[in-house]
């Protein structure tokens, strides 16, 4: 089964970091963002990638080209140029970059997708989330309802506290709980290849017109997730997650 992620958006709310880089390579604990998503879906069993690439995706591209070597010991002989990995983090992924336009919407970088999934079921997601979400009960799920789509629901902390009044008293206050009304589209979808029939091209947004279609004929599900998640959309959203790694609390680590 391919997992697809959608790496090609520009990050323009985290600006400092994605002037010179996506956003799928901003760093958490020293590795790009898109290497611990991909580290998830390996300890689930998944280990053959399609990234969509656009905006800087030569970056992605050299850094999966470049990655043993910048994990490893070297020995380098500088008068033939022969380069030998002597100690090695060899990661049994199969990787596909492909090129999928600077800007194109996410539903059209899905579409483009559609020759790399070997007309399957295939997972997606971002390139910019992480969480524990059990990826084997998504697929469970997914395959025991037999409609076309699954998100995964999240409920995500509040940006900030929440509080009950009694006039200008206040009865309650939580510091930035976990949202208790309504579920949001934390991506980690299963999809069965039909959903590219939803798709216009490239100007459609996989938000709008291909779900809210899905979802008006029943082929829509959501598994709802009550643990951890968490996008990378901001500044402090990076430090969050930095936090979380720093100081070996990082609840998406589900990998040994």
């Amino acid at each position: 089964m391919k997992v697809a992620i959608l790496a090609g958006g520009r990050g323009s709310r985290l600006a400092e970091e994605t002037e010179i880089k996506p956003k799928p390579m901003v760093e958490i604990g020293g590795f790009p963002i898109l290497w611990h998503i991909m580290k998830i879906y390996r300890h689930f069993g998944h280990k053959d990638f399609v990234i969509a690439l656009g905006y800087k995706g030569e970056v992605i591209k050299k850094y999966m080209v470049d990655y043993c070597n910048l994990n490893s010991n070297l020995r380098v002989e500088m008068k033939t140029g022969s380069v030998h990995v002597e100690e090695d983090d060899r990661l049994d992924w199969n990787v596909e970059l492909i090129e999928t336009g600077i800007n194109t919407n996410t539903g059209g970088r899905i579409k483009r997708l559609a020759p790399y999934v070997n007309n399957e079921t295939f997972m997606l997601t971002w390139g910019d989330g992480v969480s524990n979400v059990d990826l084997d009960a998504l697929l469970k799920f997914h395959r025991a309802h037999g409609k076309l789509a699954t998100l995964t629901a999240v409920r995500p902390p509040a940006r900030y506290g929440y509080m009950t009044f009694d006039g200008d008293h206040i009865t309650s206050f939580t510091e930035k709980p976990q949202i208790g009304e309504g579920w949001i589209n934390g991506a980690f979808f299963v999809l069965e290849p039909e959903v590219f029939d939803y798709i216009d091209g490239d100007d459609t947004q996989w938000e709008k017109e291909p779900m809210e279609r899905l979802a008006a004929e029943g082929q829509l599900m959501a598994y709802k997730h009550q643990e951890f998640w968490q996008c990378m959309d901001t500044l402090r959203e990076r430090h969050i997650l930095e936090n979380f790694w720093e100081h070996g609390h990082a609840p998406w680590k589900v990998w040994e």
